[in-house]
């Protein structure tokens, strides 16, 4: 692995690879510099071994041990489909600053199947079944790498913890599944948890067309890493003419035989699912995420809710900042594309959070201060600290509703006629773009608006006739939102089949003094997606009926958010958001993986705002003094 080649040609190379290995730590926080920072003279001896595994496999690990070592310390450890090297112990006082400055032994491995490791490699491989001994699973390779290490690895003081983000933060929660009695302390970060529910590979039964297209080829096409080519500078043109998912490319890549072969929620996806396997935390477990992740967020919310109903002993926390996927891991945190959070908010995390749960757990140094939940909430700016998640105690449940004439209010609508509606055509071959064209690819050398796609204003596709708008007047006072936000939607379709893509969108003032190039921002506070055919059950789709009004509900996830006083609040609905999600046939098919080109037909949609069909957005608004 030439770690200075990466280094010079990927500085966000974190981002590329959606991991938390410690070059991608350096990636993210050298931003766009071309060259890495002067390094520090060698702090750490980078030991190199090979962990025998229970069933013979060697994974490859990197122990990172301070050379001036004075006392016995914990061992931090950090696993990785993405290649560990000993040039990563010299990029550990500037990437991991807080945590080196506390001191500790560091470990680094390649998870079986990748770069150095032996075996094969299986994407979120699901747990083992421990009536069989020899039975391997991502849990029983920590178990048996923790085991060696506390015996092997000179001056440890017997106590490890784990963390990492994304795929390395999924990494860091299955453990819990099997922890090893050394096993101290855990922070799983944008954990990659439930790839099918809601994070990389589709979200709500909507297909993740260009990131699961160009992840899975990254990952699975060579035991070492590699990217996609494209002919096309605008993926948007580039997805558009490969057409059906049927021609799209050979599915010779077997995380792609698994879309094909399983489409739907079934027992192949639910044996991975991370929220579907976690039971009580039984080891102190910090969660974190991002509002603005554009890869993990349903996975640490889903994971810290459902360990959450277990948590007897207090083991259970949540963090969540104003990120980006991993965006806490470097530089402050303050900003992101043209969001100004006017707090450090990344520097805060290490310095405040992170840093002083690992030494209270593994180094029984300071207090534990951790409350149950802190959150900075947006809009206003600021961290919020809360004893339970979501906040529920301080929050009631407000509806805004849809009607005529692009309004938007909390007040319920009156009439009750035959064309209380609103209506669009959406056409497949025309589909709304999810960014701004030219969209590069995700892990563009060069740059890429992937990375901060959420906060893009959303005005770039407002007046569109396939989209539909709905706006308040300005907000008299503040509207604060804090908890499960979900889309009722009263809708339908001359197809047999559709998706449902709902925005909550915080519209600002004409005039905003910070900066005048806000005035009017849509800012996208929650975006999701429902593919019409799971509107049941994501285990048994179902076709739609033409043109028959049926109820969606479209979970926008978790949110803290504040709408201020003389902003507006605006919702959208299209059925398009290409190609972040692939389009749907708009006629249902078994398999839309099988799809044909003809088999994509425009519909006529139709969101209701009658008495009796009431579509609104339900907030979980602020109550109570906190």
């Amino acid at each position: 692995m030439n770690i200075e080649r990466i280094l010079r040609r990927r500085v966000k190379l974190y981002r590329l690879v959606c991991a938390a290995i410690l070059l991608a730590v350096f990636a993210v926080t050298a931003g766009a510099q071309d060259q890495p920072p002067t390094l520090q003279a060698a702090k750490y001896e980078a030991i190199e071994a090979m962990i025998p595994m229970r069933d013979g496999v060697k994974l490859y690990t990197v122990i990172c041990v301070p050379k001036n070592q004075s006392a016995a310390l914990p061992i931090l450890m950090q696993r990785t489909p993405y290649g560990s090297s000993p040039r990563l112990a010299n990029f550990l006082p500037f990437a991991y600053k807080e945590l080196d400055a506390d001191g500790y032994i560091f470990a680094f491995q390649d998870i079986r199947g990748k770069y150095q490791s032996e075996g094969e490699f299986r994407m979120n491989r699901p747990p083992r079944d421990k009536s069989d001994a020899k039975s391997v699973d991502e849990a029983s390779d920590t178990y048996d790498t923790i085991d060696w290490l506390v015996k092997n690895v000179k001056n440890n003081n017997g106590r490890v913890g784990i963390f990492g983000v994304s795929y390395p933060g999924w990494l860091a929660v299955v453990p819990l599944t099997e922890p090893h009695p050394a096993l101290k302390a855990l922070s799983p970060q944008a954990l990659m948890g439930d790839t099918w529910l809601g994070d990389d590979f589709f979200h709500q039964g909507g297909f993740r067309l260009s990131y699961g297209y160009e992840y899975v080829y990254g990952v699975e096409s060579a035991k070492g890493g590699a990217e996609p080519k494209f002919d096309t500078y605008d993926m948007y043109e580039w997805y558009l003419k490969k057409g059906a998912l049927a021609n799209f490319l050979t599915p010779t890549l077997p995380t792609w035989k698994d879309f094909i072969a399983h489409p739907t929620f079934d027992n192949f996806w639910q044996a991975r699912s991370a929220s579907h396997y976690l039971q009580a935390p039984t080891v102190p477990t910090l969660v974190v995420a991002g509002w603005f992740d554009q890869e993990d967020f349903f996975g640490p919310m889903q994971a810290y809710m459902r360990m959450e109903k277990n948590d007897q002993q207090h083991h259970n926390f949540l963090v969540v900042g104003p990120w980006n996927h991993g965006g806490w891991r470097g530089g402050d945190g303050d900003r992101l594309g043209n969001i100004e959070f006017k707090n450090a908010t990344g520097k805060y995390f290490r310095e405040k959070i992170e840093a002083p749960f690992f030494a209270y757990y593994l180094k029984d140094q300071g207090e534990l201060k951790q409350p149950e939940a802190i959150t900075f909430q947006t809009g206003s700016n600021e961290w919020k600290s809360y004893t339970q998640w979501p906040p529920t105690n301080l929050t009631t449940e407000r509806k805004l509703y849809f009607h005529a004439n692009g309004k938007l209010s909390f007040d319920a609508p009156t009439a009750d006629g035959k064309k209380e509606f609103d209506s669009y055509v959406s056409d497949p071959a025309h589909p709304v773009p999810y960014r701004k064209r030219p969209i590069e690819p995700t892990y563009f050398q060069k740059g890429s608006g992937w990375y901060t796609w959420l906060t893009e204003d959303q005005r770039f596709v407002d007046r569109r006739p396939d989209v539909l708008t709905w706006e308040t007047a300005p907000l008299p006072e503040d509207v604060t939102v804090s908890g499960q936000i979900i889309a009722q939607l009263f809708a339908s379709t001359s197809g047999t089949d559709s998706d449902w893509v709902v925005k909550l969108i915080d519209v600002y003032p004409e005039e905003w003094p910070d900066n005048y190039r806000m005035g009017g921002y849509q800012l996208m506070v929650a975006g999701e997606v429902l593919r019409g055919r799971y509107h049941k059950s994501f285990e048994a789709p179902e076709p739609l009926v033409p043109n028959k009004v049926t109820k969606f509900n479209v979970f926008l996830i978790h949110k803290d958010h504040c709408f201020k006083k003389g902003h507006k609040i605006m919702v959208q609905v299209q059925s398009t958001w290409f190609p972040v999600i692939d389009r749907n046939p708009q006629k249902y098919v078994e398999n839309i993986f099988k799809a044909k080109d003809s088999d994509y037909i425009p519909a006529t949609q139709r969101v209701f705002r009658s008495k009796s069909f009431a579509s609104c957005i339900r907030l979980p608004v602020v109550t109570g003094l906190h």
